[in-house]
């Protein structure tokens, strides 16, 4: 075989494919409800042809063969076809006669994935368990030395700072030469990090700012949630709950036109503009909305035409550095709004993060900066960017904190990281752990997914579809026949939830700490690790 010939789905078998369906005859009524459902059409009703041996009496005649036919289900073996484990057709079959396994053995599908020169890509996280903040502990417990707190009983201030937070002096002086000061927002300081209206369903989307707008107005828990770069629905930019918004703008400016022209028309200002240069899950590379989901209604948003690929470009095609950035995209973003709005940057964690950061705490238009880990979330990347590109969030965060220290900067430039954090469950736990090595606040993406609206999609590179629009949650699809799945009210329900529980753990933590007025960004002595080399880094205790 040449090196140009494609791999034929012929040459693979079922044990080739990391997920086989396990399929039960003799409970199957051939209903085709699973065919119907599978998101990868994985699944068709088949007919099959059994070989059965029949021995006659007595020695001298022969035994023959029998042959019957019958229907069933057969599994499709093609790599682009491959079952992904979402377990959709389990839960739609009556009579529980069909489950996807995953294979013990190592499977070959992943030398066929690209076929036709088309390398796969692959929406969620990178498929690795392992997260250095799981192992962080808090060692710092007041008991006789300061006055621990009742978690149950005490007043909690569980609030953060965006914006450039200057001191008194400093402010007079600002406004003295500017004749403005830098806007600031009290926020809570769990933010649902950039989705955008297209990458998520409408119904997902809704839901998500359903719960928000309840946990601001009814909890008075001031949440935040970043639009993503696909602009958002014309009737948020025109209603009072835009101010529990953050507008991202990225390089491909999908839906600014819309953004930029409701200006006039707005109620209420966003909370903030985050201008995306990078994301964790692909440094370098800018993002991408897939044809499939591509309908009228997000390309209308967007301006573009219907069912066309919408890639952005790896930079912003107006600035090639950071000083450009704030000369031109920040000042002017700031200037749009009246000077009333924080405007910060996005970056991927890399090793040009001080870079950046240097740059920002030298000019007061700055609001912040958002650091994206390699764990961070896309709803569509190569492998070799996701598995292979980016910097942990943990030591990345650790060495911007400690980088504002050395300018005298770490109470006005507040820091927010993201990228993989509760990828385990342990979403407080790597929250605090993250604060205190120096974020002033932590934003998730997938994690609200999974507990919001019920994502299967996992670390085991159990499903993770979610960049061809095929969600069989109806998450990230814009089929309606899809998302109609998925209700609205029960994702704010489960969103509510959410952080309600996180508000709860995160006392927890906190009370033994002694600290209930103010976050305790920074206080890295009450961290404590088993791994000396991680400890010499993060520049924590170690403990073993």
């Amino acid at each position: 075989m040449s090196a140009n010939t494609a791999i034929s789905p012929s040459q693979l078998s079922i044990k080739d494919l990391p997920w086989q369906i396990e399929w039960n005859k003799d409970r199957c009524t051939l209903c085709g409800q699973c065919c119907a459902v599978c998101p990868m059409q994985s699944l068709e009703l088949g007919t099959f042809r059994k070989r059965s041996i029949k021995v006659p009496a007595g020695f001298k005649n022969k035994p023959e063969n029998e042959h019957t036919i019958y229907y069933g289900i057969r599994q499709r073996t093609a790599p682009h076809q491959a079952c992904v484990g979402c377990g959709t057709c389990s839960m739609v079959c009556p009579n529980d006669a069909i489950l996807p396994m995953h294979s013990d053995e190592k499977d070959k599908l992943r030398y066929h994935v690209n076929l036709g020169g088309q390398p796969r890509t692959r929406g969620g996280r990178r498929n690795d368990n392992n997260s250095l903040l799981d192992q962080i502990k808090f060692i710092r417990i007041s008991m006789l030395t300061d006055p621990a707190l009742d978690s149950g009983r005490h007043e909690f201030d569980l609030r953060t700072l965006i914006g450039r937070i200057q001191s008194p002096m400093e402010g007079l002086a600002t406004i003295k030469e500017h004749g403005w000061a830098p806007p600031v927002r009290e926020i809570y300081p769990l933010m649902i990090g950039s989705m955008s209206f297209g990458a998520l369903s409408p119904n997902m989307w809704e839901g998500l700012q359903m719960g928000v707008a309840y946990l601001n107005e009814e909890l008075g828990m001031p949440v935040r949630m970043c639009t993503g770069e696909g602009g958002c629905p014309p009737r948020l930019l025109r209603s009072r709950f835009l101010k529990y918004v953050i507008l991202q703008i990225a390089s491909g400016y999908f839906g600014w036109d819309e953004i930029i022209h409701a200006i006039p028309q707005m109620k209420e200002d966003p909370c903030a503009i985050e201008i995306k240069y990078g994301q964790g899950a692909k440094p370098g590379d800018g993002g991408l909305l897939m044809w499939h989901k591509v309908n009228k209604l997000i390309a209308a948003i967007r301006g573009v035409p219907t069912g066309v690929s919408l890639p952005s470009p790896p930079t912003h095609q107006t600035q090639y550095s950071i000083e450009e950035s704030v000369a031109k995209m920040i000042q002017s973003m700031s200037m749009a709004w009246g000077f009333r709005v924080p405007v910060y940057p996005k970056i991927s964690a890399t090793t040009t993060t001080n870079a950046v950061l240097n740059n920002l705490c030298r000019n007061p238009y700055a609001a912040g900066l958002a650091v994206d880990g390699e764990d961070g979330g896309t709803g569509a990347a190569y492998n070799v960017s996701m598995n292979h590109m980016g910097s942990p969030i943990a030591s990345n965060i650790r060495d911007a904190y400690l980088t504002l220290c050395k300018l005298g900067k770490q109470n006005e430039v507040p820091l927010i990281a993201g990228g993989g954090i509760g990828k385990n469950g342990n979403l407080a736990a790597n929250a605090a752990s993250l604060i205190m090595l120096g974020a002033s606040a932590v934003q998730i993406g997938k994690y609200a997914m999974q507990a919001a609206a019920g994502c299967v999609g996992s670390e085991s590179d159990r499903c993770n579809v979610c960049n061809i629009g095929v969600c069989p949650k109806g998450i990230t699809s814009q089929d309606p026949r899809v998302y109609r799945r998925l209700d609205p009210e029960k994702v704010a329900e489960r969103l509510v939830e959410l952080y309600v529980s996180f508000d709860m753990e995160m006392k927890k933590i906190f009370a033994p700490l002694g600290r209930s007025t103010s976050l305790p960004i920074g206080m890295s002595d009450a961290l404590g690790i088993a791994d000396k080399d991680a400890a010499d880094r993060l520049a924590i205790k170690y403990v073993v």
